[in-house]
């Protein structure tokens, strides 16, 4: 199965755009539909504590699923998040972490998808449901 962009697109894409590249994510799996990154820890989103702030996960999913939906829709997709829900339950202490996203339905105005990030040994640090709107210009 072919999928509707490559992995060189899509790492084309990330060093294109400062707001994903500045994260440092490194795509380690694709799939249709499907996108795992490795989000690689940095001092600037460390919060009190030593732990990974919340933003950090979040931004990874929204991230990771962008990613997984233009392996169905092209590099050059426009669909946006419409909605995020994000269930914290765990914290990675200095350390990189994955995260996998999946599309559960792709729609014909909204793709509905969810996310998980976890620890290089698999311990799960988030979970993630998400809604996009789809590019209506398409």
């Amino acid at each position: 199965m072919s999928l509707a962009a490559t992995k060189e697109e899509l790492e084309q894409l990330i060093a294109a755009w400062p707001f994903i590249r500045s994260a440092g994510y490194v795509i380690e799996a694709l799939g249709d539909g499907e996108c795992t990154i490795r989000v690689p820890f940095r001092i600037e989103t460390e919060r009190p504590g030593g732990v990974v702030s919340g933003p950090t996960y979040m931004g990874a999913a929204d991230g990771a699923m962008w990613l997984a939906i233009l392996t169905k829709l092209g590099a050059q997709d426009g669909s946006v998040t419409a909605e995020m829900k994000t269930n914290f339950l765990s914290g990675a202490r200095r350390e990189d972490f994955l995260c996998s996203a999946k599309i559960l339905k792709l729609g014909r105005k909204l793709i509905f998808g969810v996310a998980e990030c976890r620890t290089a040994e698999g311990k799960l640090l988030t979970h993630h449901t998400l809604t996009y709107a789809r590019d209506s210009s398409r």
